[in-house]
């Protein structure tokens, strides 16, 4: 059956969309109405049709279209917007020696609240009494294992060392392409040496330097607005997304695994509060901040993407929050790849507590769980040297803490909806991130 009904219906929506946006609503309100509007539908066709229905899958093959080409879109800005925006920055600033403290600041920041996020998650994870021996494993998740130890293989060798030469671009062109898992810090430590470079060239050539700033400043203008072409799309994107989520979620998998949804959903919740403590602490309204940042954290929720969220992180921050530009790119580019508090936090942290009993260890012992959350701090660089997300952070963390690694596979099918959660709570770690060290150092760091 061809899902042509179903596609009208969905373009109907994407004209109302378009109606509220004629309408003279704000974006943050077309973005909510685009998250309802695609919650619904999402539902109506699981309702109608089930969620493994060829109706479905045929209909969300087209909405899908609006989805990964909007997310096409924004990965497509990314570079320029990183590499623009870093050049803009340094030459922004009065010292060079300002880099140094804002990315100590940052990086401090989003490891210390990975930490903080490793020790929620031991937590939850023991007062739900989670196991992995109480979760019983399909032929699904036990033919996902086998896969899952063949991509360890693949990481096993890669100590930190070999993780951070993957930080240093031998050719910015091709990371420019985002070719490696490390393309987005390569091009910000290119973007910091070519703006460094600047600086000597404008003390040595005065005129020189006038007209270097001159051509970024005109660069960064027009990268900026195409951000903001982009972004008008985001109700649509939102809409297909969460539509293609919730139409295609399993009810009978999410409770069978529900304990295991409902413990994540509470670390994250949790971590979202100590984010706020954090603000309140450093002068900043959690109300207001939330207010702010809330159309980012769907976008986010929607896409399972930090790095495609990046060009909206950096807006916000600038643009709502007020934060100097160097420190919005820094910390929203690093926080897309290192210290993520709810994959490189929070999952692994889980995995090994469920893990644990069955090693003959006592998860809440006060060696074992300072053991884990130092494990979990240094492997949260090597997130980003591999790529993958939380599956990878377990991948490293697991094995570190001498654990078998196949338990992540049990939880491949619910990992979709969780997933959704923690990419929220990443990106929202480095806005906060940001927001902290403009408090720090905001008052010797230009806009």
């Amino acid at each position: 059956m061809y899902p042509g009904l179903n596609l009208i219906l969905f373009l109907g929506l994407c004209l109302l969309l378009f109606r509220l946006r004629r309408q003279g609503w704000k974006l943050s309100r077309q973005i909510l109405a685009g998250l309802v509007a695609g919650v619904l539908f999402g539902l109506g066709l699981q309702w109608t049709y089930g969620a493994q229905s060829p109706v479905v899958a045929a209909t969300l093959e087209w909405t899908g279209v609006v989805g990964a080409g909007y997310i096409n879109l924004l990965r497509m800005i990314i570079m320029p917007l990183v590499l623009v925006m870093m050049v803009a920055a340094v030459l922004k600033l009065r010292d060079v020696a300002d880099l140094g403290r804002i990315g100590g600041a940052v990086v401090g920041l989003l490891i210390g609240t990975t930490m903080i996020a490793a020790v929620i998650g031991i937590l939850v994870t023991s007062a739900f009494g989670l196991t992995a021996d109480s979760i019983t494993q399909g032929a699904r998740e036990l033919a996902s294992a086998g896969a899952l130890t063949q991509r360890y293989e693949t990481v096993a060798d890669l100590g930190l060392a070999d993780m951070l030469v993957r930080f240093i671009p031998s050719n910015v062109f091709y990371d420019l392409t985002e070719a490696r898992p490390t393309s987005i810090i390569a091009v910000v430590l290119f973007g910091i040496l070519f703006g460094i470079a600047a600086l000597g060239v404008a003390r040595e050539h005065p005129q020189r330097g006038a007209q270097i700033e001159s051509f970024v400043e005109t660069a960064r203008l027009v990268v900026m607005r195409l951000v903001h072409l982009v972004m008008a799309l985001t109700p649509y994107g939102i809409l297909a997304l969460i539509s293609g989520v919730v139409a295609s979620s399993d009810a009978a998998d999410i409770a069978r695994l529900l304990a295991f949804v409902l413990a994540s959903y509470l670390a994250i919740a949790i971590m979202f509060a100590v984010h706020a403590g954090l603000l309140f602490l450093h002068g900043v309204s959690p109300a207001t901040y939330f207010n702010a940042v809330w159309p980012v954290l769907a976008f986010a929720f929607t896409s399972r993407s930090s790095a495609a969220t990046i060009p909206l992180n950096v807006e916000t921050q600038v643009e709502s929050l007020r934060v100097a530009t160097p420190i919005a790119n820094l910390s929203a580019t690093l926080g897309a790849t290192i210290g993520q508090n709810g994959c490189a936090g929070i999952y692994p942290a889980m995995l090994a507590v469920m893990i644990a009993p069955s090693m003959g260890l006592d998860p809440l012992a006060l060696d074992f769980m300072a053991g884990l959350v130092g494990v979990i701090a240094i492997s949260s660089f090597g997130v980003a040297g591999v790529g993958g997300g939380a599956t990878f952070a377990a991948l490293i963390v697991l094995p570190a803490m001498g654990f078998p690694v196949t338990v992540a596979a049990v939880l491949v099918s619910i990992e979709p909806l969780i997933d959704m959660a923690r990419t929220a709570l990443n990106v929202n770690g480095s806005m906060t991130a940001g927001v902290v060290t403009q408090r720090w150092l905001g008052r010797s760091i230009g806009k």
